[in-house]
């Protein structure tokens, strides 16, 4: 299973079997369920985008990058292809009034810019030799900084393994918006698997995606239930890396834009659906 069917197949589950939870944080109600799992074989051209809604990929993976290159304010992100984190920077209330925070669009310390340092060239260079120690893992999860970031990662923790010249993906999200962040996050998964089987000289496997606690926000669910009843199209699309990109130096040492990294063919998707952020 790939794009539509493992995401509609989600939504139809936490439709009917969800359980409204109150959340403190945002002060929304959402149907919820736990523990999920998604699967993509890149190794069989299965590619994470929707013909149900468009999909945005550049945004996507501008985050991504954006988290390697340890970005900390919010326009370094847009300026790369991702507007996404304006909201976190300058409207949680909680971080705008942490002595921790450095004025407009700056986040803190979350994601990448909370990894342990040399973390990421460890994973890079025994994955380059062909070493897997059971632990090549990039962990965004520091609880001790937690006070120093706008948010916690929801997508906390991505570990590579190599089988037989394959290199794998598992990632674990702790937290994940059905609506806005499921589809964001699945695209960032399937881009870090193929970036760093490229430049690990592996063969990219499949891309294994952990949800812990998966949830539909009451002002979503009117959007989410028109999106499941549409009638999905068949793709034909693929997703690659671009042919310059065969360093890790190519991404934590330029400023180029999130398009530049990969190439897209044949994605139709029918028309987006939109839907507000909630922080």
């Amino acid at each position: 299973m790939s794009g539509d069917k493992q995401y509609i197949e989600l939504g139809n589950k936490i439709i009917n079997e969800g359980v409204w939870v109150q959340n403190k944080r945002t002060g929304t109600r959402c149907l919820t369920i736990i523990n999920h799992t998604m699967v993509y074989d890149a190794s069989k051209g299965e590619v994470p985008l929707l013909n149900s809604k468009k999909s945005y990929p550049i945004s996507a993976v501008a985050e991504i990058i954006g988290y390697l290159r340890k970005y900390t304010n919010a326009q370094d992100f847009a300026d790369i292809g991702a507007k996404t984190w304006f909201a976190n920077a300058n409207e949680t209330p909680a971080w705008l009034n942490n002595p921790n925070r450095k004025g407009e669009n700056d986040m803190g310390l979350v994601y990448g810019a909370a990894m342990v340092e040399g973390e990421l060239e460890k994973v890079v260079n025994n994955l380059s030799n062909g070493i897997d120690d059971r632990g090549e893992t990039l962990d965004f999860w520091r609880p001790e900084l937690f006070d120093k970031g706008c948010l916690r990662p929801c997508m906390r923790k991505h570990t590579f393994s190599i089988l037989d010249g394959y290199l794998y993906l598992t990632s674990e999200s702790r937290s994940v918006d059905y609506g806005l962040g499921l589809n964001f996050n699945s695209i960032q998964c399937y881009f870090l698997l193929l970036f760093m089987a490229k430049i690990t000289g592996l063969k990219p496997g499949r891309a294994t995606h952990h949800l812990i606690n998966v949830h539909i926000y009451e002002d979503h669910l009117y959007s989410i239930k028109e999106q499941l009843t549409r009638t999905v199209m068949p793709m034909d699309t693929t997703f690659k890396i671009s042919d310059w990109v065969n360093s890790l130096e190519d991404v934590t040492q330029s400023t180029k834009h999130a398009k530049e990294y990969f190439v897209i063919d044949n994605y139709n998707p029918q028309k987006s659906i939109p839907l507000k952020m909630v922080v």
